[in-house]
């Protein structure tokens, strides 16, 4: 079986990294490694939902799928006044993404392994923010959706990157069936930033 980025444990050789890169006006240090997500740079996706992201509900805030930590350490940044969580299924990931809240002086964050969100207690979170893993297949990115909404507050919203190719229509398809609306937040080169919100009333 070929190894992907949401392994558990990659078992490719460690081969770490340490770059510098500009998000949302500000200077963050990051390390990465061999076996996680676009360890060269913050990939065009991941930065177009971190400068589109915002938070409109009081409460938590979930990174599902946080590789090595771009999303969360920035939006942790941008809302010290929140607690984010960060998780992924992959351990050197989380090791990683551990090691740049600290890098970066990024206290206001929780970071644990999670495959999805079988580890996370917490469902009352303002927002969960996601750059989905695509190649573990539709199924796995509609449960994603589906699993989002129930650990939203009322007025909680879901925000999911993907690319047209990879999927967009269907992801925005399943999102108006789980949540009853979808909105395209951002849409450049071929990225779609989505976000719906849970409305129960």
């Amino acid at each position: 079986m070929t190894e992907h980025y949401y392994s558990k444990s990659p078992k490719v050789d460690s081969a770490p990294k340490t770059w510098s890169y500009e998000l949302r006006e500000r200077l963050f240090t990051f390390k990465t490694d061999a076996g996680v997500f676009s360890k060269k740079e913050v990939d065009f996706g991941t930065k177009l939902l971190i400068e589109s992201f915002q938070a409109d509900v009081a409460g938590p805030i979930l990174d599902m799928g946080c590789g090595y930590g771009p999303i969360g350490i920035v939006i942790g940044s941008a809302h010290p006044d929140r607690v984010v969580q960060m998780v992924d299924i992959n351990e050197r990931a989380v090791a990683l993404a551990k090691e740049n809240a600290a890098l970066n002086r990024i206290e206001n964050v929780q970071i644990y392994e999670s495959d999805l969100f079988q580890s996370v207690i917490e469902n009352q979170f303002a927002a969960v923010i996601t750059n989905p893993p695509i190649r573990a297949g539709k199924r796995v990115v509609h449960d994603l959706i589906t699993a989002a909404y129930d650990k939203l507050v009322e007025n909680g919203s879901c925000w999911i990157v993907i690319q047209k190719k990879q999927g967009a229509p269907s992801a925005i398809a399943h999102l108006e069936s789980v949540f009853g609306n979808a909105t395209t937040i951002a849409r450049k080169k071929g990225y779609y930033i989505i976000r719906s919100i849970k409305v129960t009333a």
